[in-house]
């Protein structure tokens, strides 16, 4: 039994031109390639397509991706490995969830709840210390108090802008696309407009942050895991920094 690339990406949440692109660098063959040049993938192609899947989650890049799937050649213990790390993150997503659901029948009863009861789960401070010394006090604390200011749904909504526009990145980046090419300008025009929504980003009061954070910004991806991790690796953030690069030098 096998399923048509169609089919594959469906099932996934990917894209049949990501699907394509992993076949052209060698990273995920099809099982048979159909009439017209349709492409299949058969069981075994899924478990190898599911571990890649895990591995971008984990924000490895597509080459190391290709590394780590040659070393471990025992499937069952690299799936292990995963497993392990999915249980820690579903249990963190657990206690968030535990912590909004303590929040909501405090509130719904007009009861006190405890400050760590509430917040637990949750680190939304742990670039304080990055944030002002890149940018000054005022940057964080105009931040800081916009993100307090929101309302839970609010916060829910840009949470999922960011995570739609990492997304985009990841699928832009992963299409091998020129990062001066108007299809990837048009995510750097989306990326600085969603900066410049953020209160304290140096350059808001304009609606769009300043070149020179921008230029910081990509470098920053690039050499910080943490944050290459949120464009599928230091690739990924390689190519989100070059598309800024090029948005800054037409744009300013």
């Amino acid at each position: 039994m096998d399923w048509s690339i169609q089919e594959v990406a469906r099932l996934s949440g990917t894209t049949s031109r990501t699907l394509r692109h992993y076949d052209a660098i060698g990273l995920l063959r099809p099982t048979r390639v159909g009439s017209g040049g349709l492409r299949h993938y058969d069981r075994d192609a899924l478990v190898r397509l599911q571990r890649i899947l895990l591995l971008r989650e984990l924000g490895v890049g597509l080459g190391a991706i290709a590394e780590a799937l040659d070393a471990q050649g025992d499937e069952r213990r690299a799936l292990r490995t995963h497993l392990q790390w999915l249980h820690a993150e579903q249990e963190r997503l657990a206690r968030q969830a535990a912590s909004v659901e303590r929040t909501i029948t405090a509130l719904e009863k007009e009861e006190d709840i405890m400050a760590g009861d509430m917040l637990d789960g949750f680190d939304h401070t742990q670039y304080k210390d990055e944030v002002e010394e890149r940018w000054g006090r005022d940057a964080y604390a105009r931040g800081d108090a916009w993100w307090r200011g929101l309302s839970t749904e609010g916060q829910r909504e840009w949470r999922a802008r960011a995570e739609e526009l990492g997304r985009d990145w990841i699928a832009a980046a992963e299409a091998g696309i020129d990062p001066a090419g108007d299809e990837a300008q048009a995510l750097a025009a989306r990326h600085a407009e969603w900066l410049g929504s953020i209160p304290g980003t140096p350059g808001s009061e304009h609606g769009r942050p300043t070149a020179e954070y921008l230029l910081g910004l990509g470098d920053m991806y690039v050499a910080d895991p943490r944050f290459a991790a949120n464009y599928g690796g230091v690739e990924g953030a390689t190519f989100v920094r070059d598309t800024l690069r090029a948005y800054a030098d037409r744009e300013f």
